[in-house]
């Protein structure tokens, strides 16, 4: 359904429009539950959001399954939230098959109810609540597979965060709204990377970034003059 948008209501509607197994969907309606309970204390999402939240959340990070590469072992989440897009990837790739899930939250309370809506969903995933920069965190992602992130800085402070731990293999998946080209531009300046582009499905301003090989530039600077 590339380059068209689709509707997705329910869970039912998820299921009919992505081909998911039961259980993936028993799992993300169980994610529901939990973020619906918790976002009464901890702002996880927009409020005016959870009314389509199977749109605008569910199918929105699940659309980006499918841009993972095959023999990807790890995944990384970087501003995991309310879980999206990495909870629900996690959800996914527990009946399929796929890479290991990491959840990077520094926010203590995002990051509890990351652990709580992982238990109860009953998936395996490594939360990690401190910042991405922190040493320990980057040993554990040194050379991951997949890092995703949803909504969490621009480009070229996102490059800035992931280039101390990823490698030549590594896949970035950014989602992004309608500054997309404004951002690649704005990195363009000081980073050299490859990238291309995928139409969001569930919004038809925003597209999904997959970028790789990412280098810093050496910093420009003007000619002296001899005048």
């Amino acid at each position: 359904m590339a380059g068209a948008t689709a509707t997705i209501a329910s869970a039912d509607d998820l299921r009919r429009v992505f081909s998911v197994s039961r259980e993936t969907v028993d799992r993300l309606k169980i994610h529901e539950s939990v973020l619906r309970k918790w976002q009464r204390a901890v702002n996880l999402v927009a409020p005016a959001t959870l009314p389509d939240v199977w749109h605008r959340h569910f199918a929105d990070s699940l659309q980006i399954a499918t841009l993972v590469p095959e023999n990807a072992k790890t995944l990384a989440d970087l501003g995991s939230g309310g879980g999206f897009p990495g909870l629900v990837l996690a959800a996914h790739f527990a009946d399929i098959g796929g890479p290991q899930v990491t959840l990077v939250e520094s926010d203590q309370r995002k990051a509890a109810f990351l652990r709580e809506a992982a238990r109860t969903m009953e998936i395996s995933v490594e939360i990690l609540s401190t910042r991405i920069e922190n040493d320990a965190n980057l040993s554990v992602l040194c050379g991951v597979d997949v890092v995703t992130a949803r909504a969490l800085a621009r480009l070229p402070k996102l490059f800035a965060l992931v280039t101390p731990f990823i490698s030549a293999k590594t896949v970035c998946l950014f989602m992004k709204g309608r500054d997309a080209a404004a951002e690649i531009a704005e990195a363009r300046a000081n980073w050299s990377f490859e990238s291309s582009e995928h139409a969001s499905m569930t919004d038809a301003e925003a597209k999904t970034l997959v970028i790789r090989h990412i280098s810093a530039q050496a910093m420009k600077t003007e000619p002296t003059s001899t005048e």
